[in-house]
């Protein structure tokens, strides 16, 4: 079994370029994980890559719209074996990209619109015109009749690729498992993340009193994030009192009262790096109810850690959580995300994921490099309240490095009475 290491703790530098420290070199990262997806694309049947998973895109391409354009399926990055990527953009962003990001040849960062998530019907000939620019670039590489790697799609689209000859193959599969293994420069923009989330939570519990609502609190998380330099705030969850048993996974504008036990997770990304990171704490007081809860909750945390480690299956870590129904579950789909592990990276949940609906039956070996969140919860007695843990760890050659850094060995009262 392999233990924690106790050793200098990894670094969370100032996010400012400096000349006296060593930081995250951004033009190692560009060139890494594109060298990650080319020795995907290599080591594949397919010809190209086709992307549209905004995280694969960031990936290949570095570059990223947040917000309301993120996420609406009309941004596409192509790679092609021995090309340079190509991405097609909102016609200003790729303007943007052409001006501000010289990793991408001028004429690769092109202006594109399939139609925003079918606002603009695939009849109005927008998809067509794409497949038909796609395929007239693959043959123009040699690479016609080869398959076409894809990670999501639109319905409409895969169609139309198919209806023009193409052969398309999952890409999704090749390019998680290209992302699961993190540079030096990932892990530090991980730990970075990490810091300013134990920031946060120490304005949280500084303002966890009775009479605040669970709005407010996730108001507070927005605002200090932002303030601190991140780039999406993706969630977060907070709930408190009668709302912690079942889980509902959201917040609402429940008043806080006394006694109330509460959790809370945040997920959000600097430079794209992303946390998932939950804490719990009983206001002004705790019933020994609550105290056995997490007391449970956090035994089964060390339990992972202690066993999470470089050559230890996915299958070991999951059988020392409990079963489903040893915490009140029919089995373990009904309990799916509560002793719960998973890759974290650009995206929040990345591979390997870790559990006892998939890791038993289909275990994946924990290498070096690996980045997962550890979340476990237990409800307690009382019948409402329950306790939620959540570490972050960073897997090297030597063991498990704990990054998410405040307290939680033991259940903190927050303005305790």
């Amino acid at each position: 079994m392999t233990t924690t290491v106790d050793a200098r703790p990894l670094p969370a530098p100032g996010h400012g370029a400096v000349d006296f420290e060593q930081r995250v070199d951004f033009g190692r990262l560009r060139d890494y994980r594109l060298a990650r997806a080319r020795a995907a694309l290599q080591a594949s049947e397919c010809g190209a890559f086709l992307l549209f998973d905004f995280y694969n895109i960031r990936y290949v391409t570095q570059t990223w719209i947040g917000g309301a354009l993120g996420d609406k399926m009309t941004r596409y990055a192509l790679l092609t074996r021995g090309g340079e990527p190509v991405l097609w953009d909102f016609g200003s962003a790729a303007k943007h990209h052409q001006l501000y990001s010289p990793w991408l040849l001028p004429e690769n960062s092109r202006a594109g619109m399939l139609g925003l998530r079918g606002a603009i019907a695939p009849s109005a000939g927008l998809m067509e015109s794409a497949v038909r620019e796609i395929k007239g670039m693959l043959t123009d590489a040699g690479l016609a009749g080869q398959p076409v790697g894809v990670d999501i799609v639109e319905p409409p689209f895969l169609f139309e690729m198919q209806r023009q000859g193409l052969r398309v193959l999952d890409a999704q599969q090749l390019m998680l498992d290209a992302r699961q293994i993190k540079s030096s420069d990932e892990i530090t923009l991980l730990t970075q993340a990490a810091a300013m989330v134990d920031g946060v939570y120490q304005d949280i519990v500084e303002a966890l009193k009775p009479g605040i609502r669970e709005n407010e609190i996730v108001a507070l998380a927005n605002k200090r994030l932002y303030e601190m330099g991140s780039d999406q705030v993706e969630a977060i969850n907070a709930v408190s009192g009668e709302r912690c048993n079942p889980h509902p996974h959201n917040f609402s504008d429940r008043l806080i009262r006394p006694g109330d036990q509460a959790f809370f997770d945040i997920i959000q990304s600097y430079n794209g790096y992303r946390t998932c990171y939950y804490r719990t704490f009983s206001v002004g007081s705790a019933t020994p109810s609550q105290r056995d809860a997490y007391t449970r909750a956090r035994e089964w945390m060390d339990a992972a850690i202690a066993t999470v480690g470089p050559g230890v299956g996915t299958d070991d870590v999951a059988r020392v959580w409990p079963a489903a129904t040893e915490f009140g579950f029919a089995g373990e789909m009904a309990a799916f995300g509560l002793q719960f592990g998973h890759g974290l990276g650009l995206g929040l949940h990345e591979r390997p994921i870790i559990s006892r609906l998939n890791s038993l039956t289909s275990p994946v070996e924990i290498e070096p490099g690996m980045v997962f969140a550890l979340e476990t919860y237990c409800p307690a007695s009382d019948g409402f309240s329950a306790a939620r843990i959540e570490e972050e760890v960073v897997i090297t050659g030597q063991g498990a490095h704990v990054i998410t850094k405040f307290p939680a060995q033991e259940l903190f009262i927050a303005n305790e009475y």
